[in-house]
C-alpha cells in the first residue's frame, strides 16, 4: 500500500472513531421461496420502514433459471400503488420493450415500474448467457398524487446509473450525484460495494429519519456484524452509517433511506395505497386489465418476452 492511501486509511479510520454509529434495531433473513428470501413486506416491516415496503432478495443458477424459463418463470401478475426498482448484483437480464428498445441490465442497471393505477408484469426480462443471477426487488409506496396514476415502466443500464465513491446512485441523490430513475423525492436507494476493509460513511439527507441495509455478498461491520443476505434496521433518526466490510471478500449491498412516508398502508394481494377508496380504485383497474390481457394475450415481443402490460 503507498503512502497516499496509508495516510488516507488512517483518516477515514479516526473520522470512524469519532462517528457516532447509528444503532441496529432490528435485523432478519426473511423467509425462503425458492430462488427468492422475502426480506420485508407491507404487512410487516413496510410498515415500519415506509416508504420502503417489501424486499426480495433473489439468487439463482443456470439450471435453476433454464427451468424457470421452461416453466413460464414468474407467472404475469398485476400491482397497483407502488414502484418496484429492480437491480442486480450478478450476472445479467435481458430487455425486448418496443417502446424501449432491447438492452441487457447488469451490476448497478436498474428496471423501474411506477405501477400507478395498474399493471401487469412478470416476462418482460429474460435471463442473459450467465451461470447465476442475484439481485433484488425493492417496492415503494406512493403518494396519493401518484398511486393512481399513469403507469411508467423503464429501464437504465449500468453506465446510465452514475457513481459517488462505492455507490452507484439507484434512486434520490447522493453526494452531488442524482440517479435518471423517475421515482418521488426524498428517496435514497443505493448499491454499494465496498472491499475488504474499506469503510464507509453513509450521512443522510435532511430529514431522511428511515434507514435500512441488506447484504447480497460479503459481511459488513455496523458495529455489529451483518452477514451475507441479511437485512438490518437502524434506528430512526438522522445519525450517519458507518460501515467496514470484513471477511475474505468485498462486501455488496443495498442501502436505503427516505423522509418517513406519512400515509396509511392499505393493502391488497398486490396492492400498496394510501387509503381504502384508492385501493378499491386500483384494484378495479388491474382487473379490467386483467380481463383484456386474457382476451388479448399481451404483446409478446420476437424473442418471447411481454413488456408491462398497462
Amino acid at each position: 500500500m503507498n503512502l497516499d492511501a496509508t495516510l488516507t486509511n488512517l483518516f477515514e479510520g479516526a473520522a470512524s472513531a469519532r462517528t457516532p454509529r447509528r444503532r441496529i434495531e432490528h435485523r432478519t433473513r426473511g423467509h425462503g421461496y425458492g430462488p427468492i428470501a422475502r426480506l420485508m413486506s407491507p404487512s410487516d416491516l413496510g410498515s415500519t420502514l415506509k416508504p420502503f415496503v417489501f424486499l426480495d432478495i433473489f439468487s439463482a443458477d443456470r439450471r435453476t433459471m433454464d427451468a424457470m424459463t421452461a416453466g413460464g418463470g414468474v407467472p404475469i401478475h398485476p400491482h397497483s400503488g407502488v414502484a418496484t426498482v429492480t437491480v442486480f448484483t450478478e450476472g445479467n437480464m435481458r430487455y425486448d420493450d418496443p417502446a424501449a428498445g432491447t438492452g441487457v441490465i447488469s451490476y448497478g442497471g436498474v428496471e423501474w415500474m411506477r405501477a400507478g393505477g395498474g399493471v401487469w408484469h412478470g416476462h418482460e426480462l429474460s435471463p442473459g448467457d450467465v451461470p447465476h443471477i442475484q439481485g433484488f426487488q425493492l417496492w415503494l409506496a406512493l403518494t396519493p398524487e401518484l398511486e393512481n396514476g399513469e403507469p411508467e415502466s423503464r429501464y437504465f443500464e449500468t453506465e446510465h446509473i452514475r457513481q459517488a465513491g462505492p455507490a452507484r446512485v439507484i434512486v434520490g441523490c447522493y453526494d452531488e450525484v442524482e440517479s435518471p430513475v423517475p421515482a418521488p423525492a426524498g428517496i435514497n436507494y443505493l448499491l454499494v460495494t465496498l472491499q475488504v476493509g474499506e469503510r464507509w460513511i453513509y450521512q443522510p439527507p435532511n430529514a431522511h429519519s428511515v434507514g435500512w441495509l441488506a447484504v447480497a455478498k460479503g459481511a459488513l461491520d455496523a458495529g455489529e456484524p451483518i452477514g451475507s443476505s441479511e437485512m438490518v434496521l437502524f434506528e430512526h433518526n438522522e445519525k450517519p452509517i458507518v460501515l467496514e466490510a470484513v471477511g475474505s471478500e468485498p462486501a455488496v449491498f443495498v442501502l436505503g433511506s427516505a423522509r418517513p412516508h406519512t400515509y396509511p398502508l392499505h393493502l391488497g394481494a398486490y396492492s400498496v395505497h394510501t387509503s381504502a377508496e384508492a385501493l378499491v380504485a386500483g384494484e378495479r383497474r388491474i382487473a379490467e386489465l386483467g380481463r383484456r390481457l386474457k382476451e388479448t394475450g399481451g404483446l409478446l415481443t420476437s424473442s418471447g418476452m411481454m413488456p408491462v402490460y398497462r
